[in-house]
Parts: structure tokens; sequence; C-alpha cells
């Protein structure tokens, strides 16, 4: 008798059942069980707003929780930039696997770099963090663009540019990787040019809190390297995230000495969307042994950020 099949619960988009898939076969490597995808259209999926009105954070995990919650899924798999800063009470990261590219990259008309864009080019991207660091950049290399926020899939957003709407998209290259459409980017994105948001290119599988089996076996797919670092930039995110509404851009990579991982480099920057103020810091340090060192290294951060000035960005927290 084969063991029953594990429901993975995923969103609906082909970015979460492209990512969905690989997962499901990992799991089933190292399980020996069945995946089944289960899809679940969450509100971030059906709103028409614009991320930011609709409060970005968990708008895409939401649903997918509500299931897990409800055990008509056993676990899912969540962009781990979508994921709220505050764990659940009733569910458990499990694993975060090793994380792939997070820079943030363009697809411009005629294969433009940011640098090559036209003067007054427009720019669409969904988040204020990538229009607070765009404009920043223009600013200081004399550049005049327009940063335009629009929503949707990768479909959608490509197709501004090659209808002629906007000169050029800003999306991550993690997604564009993993719907396999990376051959239609024009520019890799230094994130000395722009940061990526905590988390990004990173997954979460999720499950309920009280299941051990499946937590246990859902942790080999856990990497530990990526897991420190993305617990030091969503640190970073919660503590600002108290203090300040400001858009976050924020990364940890580890610094290796040949094979040995040495340190690891958290950098952060918060910026008014118009780009005319950053506060950016960078803190290296050892690789965090524990969630609570990890954790610590953000909260520091972010502490340090808000006593320059970070706190006073964007004015009365909204509410």
């Amino acid at each position: 008798m084969t063991e029953k099949a594990l429901r993975l619960g995923t969103r609906r988009s082909k970015l979460a059942m492209a990512q969905s898939g690989q997962v499901a076969d990992a799991v089933s490597q190292v399980t020996g069980r069945p995946v089944e995808l289960v899809e679940i259209t969450t509100y971030g999926d059906t709103s028409r707003e614009h991320l930011a009105q609709i409060g970005g954070t968990g708008v895409f995990v939401a649903a997918l929780r509500d299931a897990l919650l409800r055990g008509e899924v056993d676990f899912a798999v969540h962009s781990l930039k979508d994921l709220p800063t505050t764990p659940h009470d009733d569910l458990v990261v499990a694993a975060i696997p090793e994380r792939v590219d997070p820079r943030d990259v363009v697809v411009a008309r005629d294969a433009r770099k940011l640098t090559d864009l036209p003067r007054g080019a427009r720019i669409g991207t969904g988040a204020p963090r990538r229009m607070a660091q765009l404009n920043a950049y223009a600013r200081t290399h004399g550049m005049e663009i327009e940063t335009v926020p629009i929503r949707g899939n990768v479909d959608t957003r490509i197709g501004y540019v090659r209808s002629g709407e906007l000169d050029a998209v800003v999306l991550a290259a993690a997604g564009l990787n993993r719907v396999g459409r990376i051959d239609e980017v024009t520019d890799f994105l230094s994130v000395d040019t722009v940061l990526p948001a905590p988390g990004q290119g990173a997954l979460a599988i999720e499950c309920a809190a009280d299941d051990a089996s499946l937590i246990a076996a859902l942790a080999e797919l856990d990497d530990p390297f990526t897991r420190a670092a993305v617990t030091a930039e969503r640190s970073l995110l919660a503590a600002l995230e108290a203090g300040c509404s400001a858009p976050v851009g924020a990364l940890a990579d580890l610094l290796a000495d040949g094979q040995t991982v040495k340190e690891m480099r958290l950098r952060g920057v918060v910026g008014t969307t118009d780009g005319s103020t950053l506060v950016q810091l960078s803190t290296t340090g050892p690789v965090p042994e524990t969630h609570e060192a990890a954790m610590a290294l953000g909260r520091d951060m972010a502490t340090e950020m808000l006593a320059q000035g970070a706190a006073g960005l964007m004015g009365e927290r909204a509410h």
C-alpha cells in the first residue's frame, strides 16, 4: 500500500505553482511520499488594489494559513518576503531551502540597462522599496526617471514594456528564474544600487506546529546559512516596522574564505519613496550560531537606523 499523498497548499499564480512544484519534488524525495498541489486563491491574487494599499505583507499568505489551520493541506509554500514577520502561534516554518539570486532585475525596451534608459524613462514597480532606491540612485547619478506603481503577474508587468506603455519594469530575479524567463532580463541590479526586500529569493515551507513527524521530514530541506541570513533581515524589518513606515531593503550575505564561511554582513536601507532621503547601514560580524543571535543582529541594526533618522522619514505611522 502506498502512503497517502501529502497536500501542499499553493497560490494559483504561475510563479507560485512553479516554486511549489519544485518544493513538492524535493519533499517527495525526502519523505518517499507523493505530494499533490492544492490550489488556493488568496486575497492578494484577486484584489486589483496596489499592494501598498492592501497592506503588502500577508495578503498572499492568509488564505494558505487558513487552509493549514483547517487541516485542508499538510504544508504550504510561501515566498518568504510575503510572510508577516510576527510568528504564528499554531504554525512553524519547518524549512527555508537555500536561497536563489536575491537581486532585483530590469526588463527594459531595446535591451537597455538602467544606466542607458532615456531621459524621463517610465519605470514600473509595485514596491515602494524599489521606488525609493531607484529614485535615490537617479538623483545621485544625474538621471531623470519616473517610477510608476504597477501590479500583476510577470506576464502583465513585462507586457507593459512590450506594449511601449513603460520603458522598463523592475522585478525579482528569483521569480523570473522560477518561471523560466530569466533570459528576458536586460540588467541585473547590483545590491549596491537596490537592496532587495528582506527574504527575497528565499522560500518558506510552513506546517502545523504540532505535526512533529512532518516538521522533522521537512527540516531536511532547510539551509542553515539561508535561515540565519533571512532571520537577521526579517528581524531588522520587524524592528523598523515597529518604528517607521518607510519601505525597507535588507540583505545578509555570507563572506567566505575559500570554502569556509567566515562572517555575515547585514545591510539595510530605509528611505522616502521619492529617494530624497535614505538611511543606509552595514554591519559585519560572526555568522549567528542561534536564532536569537540572528534576531539580535537585525534588531541592533534597526535601533541604530532609527537613531540615525529612519523613524522620521514617513511621519506618522499609518494605522
